[in-house]
């Protein structure tokens, strides 16, 4: 799976967050989710954060991915700096995410204050459709596309991921903090929906159960 090359100012920054504890997956700390293979399909065998990276570098030439430091010397925390960044993504060690997904997600923000706009991805979901992507970039920074456009997949009625902000929310992302992410804002201003029949946008991955879920779908005809 190739990914874009070249810089493309007309495409906004994806953001894929990748500061989470997982501690749902893994209570004891001993296997990191992001960095677990998936067990089928045909992306088996690579990592959940990688396969979710590629997904957006197919479409978006620059994705920035947001990770904690980690304890020092840490493996789990080196080894996944490195899926992230061969996956083609620029990685940022934040101190600021141990805070919650807002920090981490305004962290990515002001190292891209010059954006047309951000796409906001999760890294344990590794199932969204390049071409979801897609049209939710071209929803958010095409020619049509408002400064303060938000958007939003939607699946049978459940919003998901990735969501677009425009250039006119940056000041406010970048300010976000905690871990209530973005919330704020979906909650403050419209949003556009983009129905889709892309169930990877609302498959996350929490639990052991869920990899294996995950995996099943994945490898379904």
């Amino acid at each position: 799976m190739r990914h874009v090359t070249r810089h493309r100012p007309d495409l906004p920054v994806g953001i894929l967050l990748a500061a989470g504890l997982g501690s749902r997956f893994d209570p004891a700390g001993l296997r990191n989710k992001l960095t677990e293979p998936l067990p089928a399909g045909p992306s088996r065998g690579l990592p959940v954060a990688f396969v979710a990276a590629r997904r957006m570098r197919v479409v978006l030439s620059r994705v920035i991915a947001v990770v904690r430091p980690g304890e020092p010397g840490s493996i789990h925390s080196a080894t996944l700096r490195k899926v992230l960044a061969d996956a083609g993504c620029e990685v940022i060690v934040s101190s600021d995410a141990e805070r919650g997904m807002g920090a981490a997600l305004a962290a990515a923000v002001r190292a891209s204050a010059d954006a047309p706009g951000w796409l906001v991805a999760l890294a344990d979901m590794p199932a969204i459709a390049p071409a979801t992507i897609e049209d939710l970039a071209t929803a958010l920074t095409g020619p049509d596309a408002a400064r303060d456009a938000i958007v939003a997949p939607f699946f049978q009625g459940q919003r998901g991921h990735p969501v677009g902000f425009g250039p006119d929310h940056g000041a406010a992302l970048a300010q976000l903090d905690g871990d209530e992410g973005a919330r704020s804002l979906l909650a403050a201003f419209p949003v556009r929906r983009l129905d889709t029949l892309d169930a990877g946008v609302i498959r996350d991955i929490d639990t052991p159960h869920d990899l294996s879920a995950l995996g099943n779908a994945l490898a379904a005809p």
